[in-house]
């Protein structure tokens, strides 16, 4: 299955890069790849939440609704957007890596027989924006240091 793959270590812990994480009405302070388009859908495994990206600043924002899959606090967040003939696991993930330190994965798997299709267009576009959600967020968590 094709995927993408971006991962960057943090300083600071994991419940707070977590809070920030999942705190997706925030994410318009600090996240230019992710957008939270209703913030009375929390994340809940089993739910839905309205999303959509942005993969290039000059691009038209992609609107969806993934199904979470998945919520270990502290540790992952996986949600799955399926369509016709595609479907897309989106798997956040977080690991101590010493003291105050964390490291956050982000993957995208594709699966689907339009999958292949879509990914000639998007994956360059894509990968950026996964890698720089990931420098946002480190950004954003270690600008926030006081906090923890």
């Amino acid at each position: 299955m094709p995927s993408l793959y971006t991962e960057i270590e943090i300083n600071a812990p994991k419940t707070a890069v977590w809070q920030a994480l999942i705190r997706k009405q925030d994410w318009l302070k600090w996240n230019t790849f992710l957008y939270d388009r209703d913030a009375t859908k929390a994340f809940v495994q089993g739910k839905t939440v309205f999303l959509s990206l942005r993969r290039l600043a000059e691009e038209a924002e992609t609107e969806f609704e993934p199904m979470v899959t998945l919520l270990q606090p502290e540790t992952c967040l996986v949600w799955v957007y399926s369509a016709p003939g595609f479907r897309s696991e989106h798997v956040f993930e977080l690991q101590d890596v010493g003291r105050q330190r964390t490291k956050y994965i982000h993957r995208e798997t594709f699966s689907g027989t339009v999958s292949r299709l879509f990914l000639v267009f998007l994956r360059q576009d894509e990968q950026q924006g996964l890698r720089r959600m990931a420098r946002e967020l480190k950004r954003h968590v270690e600008d926030a240091r006081p906090g923890w």
